[in-house]
């Protein structure tokens, strides 16, 4: 069975059921001694590039924002069996020609990763995929906040939905259910989950 770390921020480590390892965005937290298979940036403000924080295999796969948007288009990569989406994120912070979201299927689980964003139209479309985790940015800030955040986690119909990439407040703020999302899923910095297919 699968594994997610929520390092902390945006950044995340998921573990295969082979032991292969991918990190997104590094930049928080503990967990950075697991040799990486696989790294994927969402794009690169310094608190979500970090690449040299993480131990690398010597055919460590990395796959930033750069490679995700190359051609201008929104690419997807099968490594190993691991399927790689890039999709849309964008608002008045972040530039849709420089930043992506990703959704990864690893052992039959679908995970979307919104990395720094606000609503898109091509959320709507992801109902059809039956994503299992969503995992919102909700600093309010630089994003969404949570309340457009669950706004979106309704519209992407995912079986569990979490908010990251919050700030002290934030969390705080999430605790008292400004997140009204359905099957919301409450990941503090340091909570490490099994993932389950739908």
């Amino acid at each position: 069975m699968p594994k997610l770390l929520f390092q902390g921020h945006g950044s995340l480590r998921l573990t295969a059921d082979d032991g292969r390892v991918i990190f997104i965005d590094p930049n928080a937290g503990k967990g950075y001694e697991s040799p990486a298979d696989i790294i994927l940036v969402t794009h690169q403000h310094s608190d979500h590039n970090k690449i040299r924080l993480c131990t690398q295999k010597p055919d460590c796969q990395i796959i930033t924002n750069v490679e995700a948007l190359a051609g201008g288009t929104h690419n997807s990569f099968d490594v190993n069996g691991i399927l790689i989406q890039a999709v849309r994120a964008a608002n008045r912070n972040h530039d849709p020609e420089k930043c992506v979201g990703f959704i990864v299927t690893i052992d039959g689980v679908k995970i979307y990763f919104s990395g720094d964003t606000s609503k898109t139209p091509q959320m709507e479309s992801f109902a059809e995929l039956a994503l299992d985790y969503a995992l919102f940015c909700g600093d309010g800030l630089f994003n969404m906040g949570p309340k457009e955040a669950a706004e979106c986690a309704r519209m992407v119909g995912a079986r569990h939905n979490s908010l990251i990439h919050l700030g002290p407040g934030f969390i705080s703020r999430m605790r008292n259910n400004s997140f009204d999302a359905p099957n919301k899923l409450n990941l503090i910095a340091g909570d490490e989950i099994d993932l389950h297919i739908s």
